[in-house]
């Protein structure tokens, strides 16, 4: 595939080069095509979309409801909606009665894929190796290799560009203790990442533990009950939170994740940004209701015809340390209950680590711009309003930004990661890139005022003329 389009000089710089194909750049590709004069390109390295693959499992939803796609919230006549994904795979009517707010994880990844299978500038199999700032022409270069089918490199190229968009996402974290269980060759510790990679011989296990009190762990764990014999479950759910407690999904909660809270939040002291983003768990790593329910039911209907299942759900418990035994397989967890302050070992068969995802660092990307970064007092990437990196004013003079994608929570909160600020955000960026305000964006967004300052309201909306009464026998 050619990286650049006919009309592309190549040494000419771009307007904006997307690093990454998630679902936050996706929505940005999306939001950018209509505006035939940006010239933009995306490059990924995997050799197609896929959205948490090891997570898809059957009935599994997405946490926010369908209007959350790629483009709905600030374009809701694009192309590119999922409503519009329903029509095109003629679905439109069997959703409509379907009834559902809330679609399956799987059914996401496939509209995410035909996005991505039918918007123009989608460069996969393209890894980006550096990016540099050349002062003598002010912009950026960004040097990729093209991989072949088996992942080894083609070609090399480079590319040059006013703007670059990173959007690389997350990658599964690993608690220390487990790192060594992780590594090592054969035993069967695997992240909830690749879990239906390893779905079937975690099925035949004779006891599995499951770590991790959010939502996937929470899926994880319903699958595994839903498919092991009545009686003989032979598993163990253990988390570290106080409970394994039940997302926030009140409408006024969920006005965390607005542009308002968002905004609020960005002006906040860096202090007090991370002293929230500890305390503000439950709005994003809880787990869904309907899951909780389901998987009371489950253990409730095993108990129809006497005793109890074979399962321990145990929240508040810590791994301390985490060993194999001897030369075989087996692996020996060391817990602590928080609360209690007692310690325990537990033998397992497999442990499934639904440990959540952390931020995939900058660093190897931006390393050529390191000298340029301005960085907080942890040495984080500084972000301003507008999604933009803080640089030198020699690069920022030059019109020249980098923008960030679900890699800014420390400066814009709880909802950098969330689905459902994914295309306001990337309105946010093209109307900065382009200075012409493409997409219109509301003023207000949340009934709730975060913090004691004024802001200007949106003006009322005007009022029906008030109808004329009917006088009787005209």
């Amino acid at each position: 595939m050619n990286p650049h389009p006919p009309h592309h000089e190549p040494d000419a710089p771009r307007d904006l080069v997307g690093i990454g194909i998630g679902p936050c750049n996706l929505s940005l590709a999306a939001l950018a095509q209509p505006l035939t004069t940006l010239d933009a390109v995306f490059y990924e390295q995997r050799p197609a979309f896929h959205w948490h693959p090891g997570l898809l499992i059957d009935g599994a939803t997405v946490q926010v409801p369908f209007l959350a796609d790629l483009v709905t919230l600030v374009d809701p006549a694009s192309n590119w909606t999922f409503l519009n994904y329903l029509k095109a795979r003629e679905r439109l009517f069997p959703f409509y009665f379907a009834e559902r707010f809330h679609i399956q994880r799987a059914e996401y990844d496939a509209y995410c894929r035909w996005v991505a299978e039918n918007l123009p500038g989608l460069h996969f199999r393209h890894q980006v190796d550096a990016v540099r700032f050349n002062p003598e022409r002010d912009v950026f270069e960004v040097d990729f290799t093209q991989l072949d089918n088996d992942g080894e490199a083609e070609a090399l190229g480079r590319t040059y560009t006013k703007n670059i968009v990173v959007g690389i996402g997350t990658e599964p974290y690993v608690p220390e203790p487990l790192k060594p269980l992780v590594e090592a060759p054969g035993v069967p510790v695997v992240h909830a990442a690749d879990y239906l990679d390893h779905r079937q011989s975690l099925l035949t296990a004779d006891h599995v533990t499951v770590v991790g009190s959010g939502q996937s762990g929470a899926e994880v764990f319903l699958d595994l009950l839903r498919n092991r014999p009545t009686g003989r479950e032979r598993l163990h759910w253990l988390g570290r939170t106080e409970a394994f407690a039940p997302m926030e999904y009140s409408k006024l909660g969920l006005e965390h994740f607005t542009p308002d809270h968002t905004r609020y939040f960005h002006a906040l002291s860096e202090s007090v940004r991370d002293r929230l983003g500890t305390t503000q768990w439950q709005l994003h790593r809880g787990i869904g209701a309907d899951t909780i329910a389901a998987i009371h039911d489950e253990l409730y209907h095993r108990t129809l015809h006497g005793g109890w299942p074979d399962a321990v759900l145990t929240p508040g418990v810590r791994v301390r340390t985490a060993g194999r035994i001897a030369t075989t397989k087996i692996v020996e967890l060391h817990l602590e209950h928080i609360q209690q302050g007692s310690r325990s070992r537990l033998t397992t068969d497999a442990v499934v680590l639904a440990t959540g995802y952390r931020e995939r660092p900058l660093d190897r990307i931006l390393a050529g711009l390191d000298p340029y970064l301005r960085r907080d007092s942890r040495e984080r990437p500084r972000a301003d309003e507008q999604f933009r990196l803080d640089l030198d004013p020699s690069v920022t003079g030059a019109d020249c930004h980098v923008y960030v994608q679900n890699a800014e929570r420390h400066t814009h909160g709880v909802g950098a990661p969330d689905l459902g600020l994914a295309a306001w955000r990337s309105a946010t960026i093209l109307n900065t890139v382009t200075g012409k305000n493409p997409y219109p964006l509301p003023a207000r967004t949340a009934f709730t005022t975060f913090g004691l300052e004024q802001r200007p309201l949106i003006p009322p909306a005007r009022q029906a003329p008030a109808l004329t009464p009917l006088v009787e026998g005209r």
